[in-house]
């Protein structure tokens, strides 16, 4: 990878127009990011800012990115060998309020999990009205036969890590990451839990800025090493960012990550055929009203977008992609 550039205590900032970048295409990113609502948006590219707009030391609900930041603390647990991924939630003393969990799906593993492929229906926390209408039908699935965007696996993976971890998910995420990475702004108080009655498994949800989040995308474009010393395992990544799923709307799903197969690193023919029109985002951690980290290793690129958007909707992801789609442009050849 050319010109490996890490970040110190601060970002580097280069010129756009002395490396090579449309200025005029940044400009309509920009204006774009601006006409979305985005609170912040950042563009990596060879580990140093080329653009930015908004606040990006301001810190945001990231909503379902945190997603991806627990996948990248179980990788590292489960090179540790403190979390296996054929473990069954039998095995791990897994249950929830009634109804509790079936015999059968007692038998959905970590990996079930964190591919959303658990076949485990149950209420969760902090799901969207469309999340419910969508839920399947308790036991309509055995484990491992359909996806669906389950916050119920999401959530219990925290509890997965927790137990066998004895931290919090935000006191690991400072440990393992935010320190080795530099982050700027993250404090394990920048988390907070989300409880109900529904499950006894909590959303972990995280406050964070614009470029922190960079670091964090850049550490998966650096395949997970950080200055020459491993942070989150390689083929962990590898692993993540691979589609195990093609979701409705045509996107694969990793190990709590999306991806459109493309990039020059299709995943498979269905996949690259369903997305012809989404941007070339190899993978991405994707939150409602407008949160994503994008990673696109061919252009050596990484885009980050924090916002607080007008509704969840398809149109949203729609005008999120042309953001990034400009910014992918602009790159030199």
């Amino acid at each position: 990878m050319k010109g490996a550039e890490y970040p110190g205590e601060k970002w580097n900032v280069v010129s756009a127009a002395d490396a090579g970048w449309n200025v005029d295409l940044l400009a309509e990113a920009k204006a774009a990011a601006r006409q979305f609502g985005s609170i912040a948006s950042v563009a990596i590219h060879r580990g140093s800012v080329v653009a930015s707009s908004g606040s990006a030391s301001k810190k945001v609900v990231i909503r379902s990115v945190r997603k991806s930041l627990l996948s990248a603390l179980i990788g590292i647990e489960v090179k540790r060998g403190r979390i296996r991924l054929d473990n069954t939630l039998g095995e791990l003393g897994i249950d929830d309020v009634a109804p509790s969990l079936s015999e059968a799906e007692k038998q959905a593993t970590v990996g079930d999990l964190i591919k959303a492929r658990s076949g485990i229906y149950h209420p969760a926390l902090a799901e969207s009205e469309q999340m419910k209408a969508d839920r399947p039908v308790r036991g309509s699935h055995p484990r491992d036969s359909h996806w669906y965007y389950n916050n119920w696996d999401f959530n219990a993976l925290g509890t997965i890590y927790e137990r066998a971890t004895g931290r919090s998910v935000f006191d690991g995420f400072h440990a393992d990451i935010a320190v080795p990475l530099g982050m700027q702004d993250f404090h394990p108080d920048d988390g907070a839990y989300l409880r109900g009655p529904e499950s006894e498994h909590p959303a972990y949800h995280f406050r964070m800025t614009a470029r922190d989040l960079a670091r964090f995308g850049l550490l998966y474009l650096r395949k997970g090493s950080w200055r020459g010393t491993e942070i989150v395992p390689r083929a962990w990544i590898e692993d993540s960012t691979k589609a195990y799923s093609i979701t409705p709307d045509g996107s694969g799903y990793g190990y709590m990550w999306w991806t459109t197969g493309r990039d020059g690193e299709a995943q498979s023919e269905a996949t690259v055929l369903r997305n012809a029109d989404l941007p070339r985002v190899r993978y991405f951690a994707h939150g409602g009203f407008g949160q994503m980290i994008g990673v696109l290793p061919a252009a050596e690129l990484v885009v980050v977008n924090l916002a607080v958007s007008r509704s969840r909707s398809a149109e949203e992801q729609r005008r999120l992609g042309d953001i990034v789609r400009l910014v992918a442009r602009a790159a030199p050849g």
